[in-house]
């Protein structure tokens, strides 16, 4: 119907065309019009850019305009940065939007309004599209950047020590090379819309009167594309999650295995959510109830009190279910419990930062409360805590085999502390507190730096140890349907192969078939040396560095603060070893493949 009314219009398709496309549509299903439809726009937005530098200068004619530079690791900077440009639109200001990692460094000293919205991840590190554009602003190479007007906007989680740094070092290195911040640097926590939204109001105002006096034409818009063709954008977000039916929760570690990892299947059928390997799932979960009734009765609060919670009104025991963090511990909630309580020991804390750091390491919320019980108010309790955060995986499934599912593995959170058993927040809901047939809120995180390549016929190699695994079950769903000739290789590791063996019947099922060329496994318990995945790289090293010299793109998904950091370093003794080159040239090397999209990494 859609067609045949776009064809009675004004188009610039040929009726051929209009039919053609027409014949196309009817073959397809919802799942498959969308992913065509995520294709088409990339296609459109590369063509557009063709003969274009990314944060070209603006040419005699041209409106000055504000270029937008943002580094996502998860896609919330991506998000401000979206937002940051249309309100910059809506005053009709010119606008060029760049993913960091599409950025031509040599282009800085031909800007004049830059805006930053980046991420931090890890001990203080910037989100991986943002390492080279970070890295250059403290090299040598930096141009001076005189006269040039910069905003800063970061987004950190104030649970970890270096909170916003990545912002931060942005910010100082752009102010050492003599630009000038025109408004106040926000470094924002993980409930960040409202004081972004905030930010992004003041940083437009700021920029707008010179922007428009230096501005010569209307207003210019120049999206970068994805790496990839990205799905179509759904009306579910992470502000308007879906109701999703959780319809299988499984464990797939054995009896005696030290990890409980389980492998969750959700049902997405009547939502429009589509995503691609590569992709996260945002879940949101629900509180443990006993423990939420256990905390409102040390604080001597009646469940059915009434607070504000934004622009909502609910029962104190709904709020701390549904909406609050209760789990993961951050500065700011003892600073303000402590304070709302008057607490004289968690007021200390607050002064001393690194007995801080040690105090919430132990602790979860429940925790802090349960040993400092005290009489607060409903509403003081609410007010010193943040709002729940969905929790992201990423997605173990490939929406061309699962169609309208998505599949994670996930792996229990689970400790003891002072006496008690603790489970994570969602890891524990979902393992132990959601049933099959419950609902689950859920939203899709697109993540397009981390990629199938697009040509079928490229290698990969796959690192994925423990539930690193779940992103490379989807590559191969998806290349087993594409009917990819590109050659696969992964290296998977786990404590023990009999009881950690994650996915071991459709590996070896693949292997079979043929679509799995190589498998490499390193369980690290099943021998007096400990073996990890790191090891058989090297081991294979001559092979490794010849399929990443014939093209092959490499990819890490897993822990971030050790197992990528000991791969990237075996990668490095390889390309030494087998390529003949220094450290220099190896660290360059690896570099060259992260600008050409060949090495990604989804680390956490």
């Amino acid at each position: 119907m859609l067609l045949s009314q776009l064809s009675a219009q004004a188009s610039p398709l040929t009726p051929e065309q209009v039919q053609k496309l027409q014949a196309l549509t009817a073959e397809l299903n919802p799942i498959q019009q969308a992913w065509v439809s995520g294709y088409l726009a990339a296609n459109a937005n590369t063509a557009a850019l063709s003969g274009q530098v990314a944060g070209a200068a603006p040419q005699a004619g041209e409106a000055a305009a504000l270029t937008i530079l943002y580094g996502s690791q998860t896609g919330n900077a991506k998000g401000v940065a979206n937002q940051l440009k249309a309100a910059a639109e809506a005053k009709g200001l010119a606008v060029k939007l760049v993913n960091m990692a599409d950025y031509k460094p040599a282009q800085l000293k031909k800007e004049k309004f830059i805006a930053v919205a980046v991420s931090t991840y890890g001990e203080g590190e910037p989100p991986e599209d943002a390492e080279n554009l970070h890295a250059f602003l403290a090299s040598k190479k930096a141009p001076k950047l005189d006269g040039v007007k910069v905003a800063v906007i970061g987004l950190g989680d104030s649970s970890y020590e270096f909170f916003c740094q990545t912002a931060i070092d942005f910010e100082e290195r752009f102010k050492a090379l003599g630009a000038e911040t025109i408004v106040a640097r926000a470094d924002l926590d993980v409930d960040y819309e409202d004081q972004a939204t905030a930010w992004i109001g003041g940083a437009v105002d700021a920029f707008e009167p010179e922007l428009k006096a230096q501005s010569q034409g209307s207003a210019q818009v120049i999206p970068m594309a994805g790496f990839g063709a990205a799905p179509a954008q759904s009306q579910y977000t992470k502000q308007n999650p879906f109701a999703a039916e959780l319809s299988v929760v499984q464990k797939i570690t054995g009896r005696d295995s030290t990890k409980d990892v389980r492998h969750i299947e959700i049902s997405l059928e009547g939502s429009d959510i589509t995503y691609l390997p590569g992709d996260s799932l945002g879940v949101y979960f629900l509180n443990d109830e006993a423990l939420v009734d256990e905390t409102l009765a040390l604080l001597n609060i009646d469940g059915a009190t009434e607070i504000t919670l934004g622009e909502e009104t609910l029962s104190i025991r709904t709020a701390l279910i549904e909406k609050l963090e209760l789990t993961q511990s951050y500065p700011g909630f003892v600073e303000k419990y402590a304070q709302a309580t008057n607490n004289a020991e968690l007021l200390k804390l607050v002064e001393d930062k690194a007995a801080m750091r040690e105090y919430i390491e132990a602790r979860q919320i429940f925790d802090i409360i349960k040993q400092n019980p005290s009489d607060i108010s409903a509403q003081d309790l609410v007010n010193s805590l943040r709002k729940l955060q969905a929790r992201l995986y990423s997605i173990a499934s490939s929406q061309a085999e699962v169609e309208e599912e998505v599949h994670l593995t996930v792996g229990l959170v689970e400790f003891d502390a002072f006496g008690e058993k603790h489970f994570g927040g969602c890891s524990g809901y979902l393992a132990h507190r959601a049933e099959e047939g419950a609902q689950v809120k859920v939203f899709s995180e697109h993540n397009d730096n981390f990629r199938l390549p697009s040509d079928d016929n490229t290698p990969v190699i796959m690192v994925g140890p423990g539930t690193g695994i779940a992103p490379f079950r989807a590559f191969l769903q998806e290349r087993d349907a594409r009917e990819a000739e590109g050659e696969n290789w992964l290296f998977f590791g786990n404590p023990h192969f009999t009881q950690d063996f994650l996915y071991q019947v459709e590996i070896q099922g693949y292997v079979k078939s043929g679509l799995l060329n190589k498998v490499d496994l390193a369980f690290s318990r099943d021998q007096a040396e400990k073996v990890y995945v790191q090891d058989r790289l090297r081991e294979k090293g001559e092979e490794v560095f010849a399929w990443l010299e014939k093209g092959a793109h490499f990819y890490i998904c897993g822990d971030a603060n050790r197992m990528a950091k000991d791969v990237h370093q075996a990668l490095i003794d390889i390309i030494k070893a087998h390529g003949g080159k220094d450290d220099e040239q190896a660290e360059s090397y690896l570099k060259e493949l992260r600008s050409n999209n060949r090495y990604q990494k989804d680390v956490y």
